[in-house]
């Protein structure tokens, strides 16, 4: 079958359950993406709630908090959100490739395998027993003689995240803070290559597609024999459209979870900076006209502008201003808005959670 772009949006919408019903919990809506970016810590945290059916961001600080919900450094050297147990088979698949590429920077840094092995273990006697900030960690190895000046503890902190020694769990100090992983997760899950490439794959096209084999493997920052493998094991599962002789993979229940909610598909809706909707494709021009990239990551600065949606399509930009009693939006079309858009956001704002 072929399709549209803008169908290709609706149909997105529809999978990523910001439009129609949303997931049960926070940990369900995180378990279904796969990981959802999240170095903006107010955006990760509306994006969750945004596609849980009556979602708070309470509850998704308190997923977090419960250990539910983790945040490390998965994939392409960014933060993301990942349900706690899927964290353990996602790391050996995914971040490889980003460590032995840091290498050259950790030379620079002077971080040699002496001071990474004592790093180490400094980290493991530190937060063995308990969650720690990471201005702890860096007091703690400064202590123990691993000196974190400069861009050398935050490198150590993120090696060991994606080498699977820690990662993010509770808010601590208004923080959320560093864990041991092997202490934290309770119940994690263990998958060989195939199975969790398939595994992969599976949860990025139901719930990111339509989506073509390079979005995923730019999203997961896989080879593409890898991604191509992840694919095969996953296409039971799947169905497929195309647009302009490109084939687009998804759920087989996604066409009719958009028939269902096509009118709230076609509404519009707020997205914050750094949303999977956006960020979730290697081409975004089926929901972006290409001329107005630059109107939401000015620059190419990698800072990603909240987004406004309407019927599949990113038309605009918005901010918000808070003040001690209240909240204003500011929206800016890449245009002109069409008529009812205005009032639509001004609705739409009032319901962001």
């Amino acid at each position: 079958m072929t399709v549209t772009p803008q169908e290709i949006g609706l149909l997105r919408l529809v999978a990523q359950r910001i439009a129609g019903p949303g997931e049960a919990t926070p940990a369900d809506v995180v378990r279904l993406l796969g990981a959802m970016q999240a170095q903006d810590p107010a955006g990760a945290v509306t994006s969750v709630a945004l596609r849980t059916e009556g979602g708070t961001r309470r509850a998704v600080q308190d997923a977090c908090d419960a250990g539910e919900i983790v945040k490390s450094w998965p994939m392409r050297g960014t933060l993301h959100l990942v349900a706690a147990e899927d964290l353990p088979w996602l790391l050996p698949l995914t971040t490889p490739r980003v460590v032995s590429g840091s290498a050259a920077r950790r030379a620079q840094l002077g971080i040699d395998d002496a001071t990474v092995a004592k790093a180490r273990e400094l980290a493991e006697e530190a937060l063995s027993g308990g969650a720690v900030t990471r201005a702890g960690l860096l007091d703690a190895w400064e202590k123990g003689g691993v000196g974190t000046t400069g861009q050398r503890g935050y490198h150590l902190i993120g090696h060991f995240a994606q080498t699977g020694l820690v990662c993010f769990g509770p808010t601590l100090d208004g923080d959320q803070a560093l864990v041991l992983v092997d202490e934290w997760i309770r119940n994690p899950r263990r998958l060989d290559r195939d199975e969790a490439l398939a595994e992969l794959a599976t949860r990025y096209f139901q719930s990111h597609g339509p989506a073509t084999l390079k979005d995923f493997a730019r999203w997961a920052y896989l080879l593409m024999k890898d991604a191509r493998t992840g694919l095969t094991l996953a296409r039971p599962h799947l169905t497929h459209v195309e647009m302009d002789g490109t084939e687009y993979f998804m759920s087989p229940a996604t066409p009719a979870r958009l028939a269902a909610h096509r009118e709230q598909a076609e509404s519009v809706h707020l997205l914050p900076g750094f949303d999977e909707y956006v960020l979730g494709y290697q081409d975004r021009s089926a929901v972006l006209a290409p001329e107005f990239a630059d109107h939401i990551v000015p620059g190419g600065n990698g800072v990603f502008r909240p987004t406004i949606v309407a019927s599949g399509r990113i038309i605009g930009t918005w901010r918000q201003t808070i003040r001690t009693r209240s909240r204003t939006i500011t929206p800016t079309p890449f245009t002109i808005f069409p008529t009812g858009v205005p009032e639509a956001i001004e609705t739409a704002y009032a319901a962001l959670p």
